[in-house]
């Protein structure tokens, strides 16, 4: 049994027939990809080409001062739209639309693991290109949905600018980025503000932590593209929206992966395009929600021998804090745990029998499935 990721409360099921890529996250669909480009046609003059062998031959595009435009959030759009490319993923399930934002000047480009996930052939384009540049996939993290591939033959890109993740506060005004809807053009532009920080959001794949949560609008084909602030820098990579169902209702609520988050995972993904895997780290606990209407995550299961168990933690204890880290439940511990490498060790805030203790745990390689 993996007992890191496993929840004694089922996860939901994805429904039969779901577009490839889409993951289901409780109420929150994880964005899927539509068919072809993008809106607001314009914004950027590629300068993109390709060689009479096929290969890409790419510099970096450039900005039309005549769509700057006089407002804020039009001037933080042209700081990031030489660094948003709509990317073309087919595969086995056919074919979709995502977004990626450029973060080497080579051609590398981050964007979600669900927009390339099982692709045979990656094509990329620049806003106002008219072909588009062949990429392949260099390195992938399911767990947080993050992905890197790269052009070929790629020079003098526009590199995206990551915001400092202290800077970032709710009530922060945000623009999202990306080909929403595949409708043809540039790239949608949608405002709103930083709703919430840290939130962590659970699928039957495991857990997406470090979100943050924004009332901009975001729509199927903004997966994978740059949540900016009005300086025009990275703060997250767009990745899921809320949906109601019949018992509930669920209005401007966008999720976007943060940038410290963004960060560390495109670090080992590309240590891991060079042949360096890292190791998840392991605890040996399975969980499941509190039901008293607290929070944190409840131990429901320690294995014999584990980290979990040499540093005490028993069955019933609710998990309060990990790193000083505030434990919401149990998709929040599971995402710690699979961030953290083998020999890290974990200072655990636990409530048992109506006390807080503290316990130190030092964390394994996850056993192989």
């Amino acid at each position: 049994m993996s007992f890191d990721s496993h929840w004694t409360n089922s996860p939901p099921a994805v429904p039969a027939g779901r577009p490839r890529g889409s993951r289901i996250l409780a109420l929150i669909v994880v964005l899927t990809m539509s068919f072809g480009a993008g809106i607001i046609g314009g914004l950027v003059g590629g300068s993109a080409s390709t060689t009479s062998n096929g290969s890409a031959l790419v510099t970096s595009p450039t900005v039309d001062p005549k769509d700057v435009g006089d407002t804020n959030v039009a001037r933080a759009v042209a700081v990031i739209a030489p660094s948003v490319v709509t990317i073309d993923s087919i595969g086995s399930g056919g074919e979709s639309i995502g977004t990626g934002v450029v973060i080497s000047s080579d051609g590398e480009i981050l964007t979600n693991n669900h927009v390339v996930e099982g692709a045979t052939e990656v094509r990329v384009r620049f806003g106002g290109a008219t072909s588009p540049l062949t990429a392949k996939v260099l390195a992938t993290d399911a767990g947080n949905d993050l992905a890197l591939i790269k052009l070929v033959n790629a020079k003098d890109l526009t590199v995206a600018t990551f915001a400092d993740a202290a800077s970032i506060a709710v009530g922060d005004p945000v623009v999202a980025v990306g080909y929403a809807l595949a409708l043809d053009g540039g790239p949608s532009v949608t405002a709103g503000i930083v709703s919430a920080l840290n939130r962590t959001l659970t699928d039957s794949s495991g857990a997406l932590n470090g979100l943050i949560q924004t009332d901009a609008a975001i729509s199927s084909g903004n997966s994978g593209g740059p949540l900016i602030n009005l300086k025009g820098e990275v703060i997250g990579i767009n990745t899921a929206v809320a949906n109601g169902d019949n018992n509930t209702a669920a209005n401007n609520i966008g999720f976007a992966i943060g940038v410290a988050e963004v960060q560390r995972v495109t670090k080992i993904l590309k240590a891991e395009a060079t042949g360096t895997k890292q190791s998840q780290g392991y605890l040996g606990i399975a969980l499941s929600n509190r039901t008293d209407g607290g929070t944190g995550a409840l131990v429901t299961e320690v294995e014999s021998n584990s980290p979990a168990d040499k540093a005490g933690l028993k069955v019933n204890d609710v998990v309060l804090e990990i790193n000083d880290q505030m434990i919401s439940g149990q998709g929040a511990l599971i995402a710690i745990v699979r961030d953290s490498a083998p020999g890290e060790k974990l200072t655990i805030q636990v409530e048992r029998d109506g006390e807080r203790k503290e316990l130190i745990a030092t964390l394994v390689a996850r056993p192989q499935q």
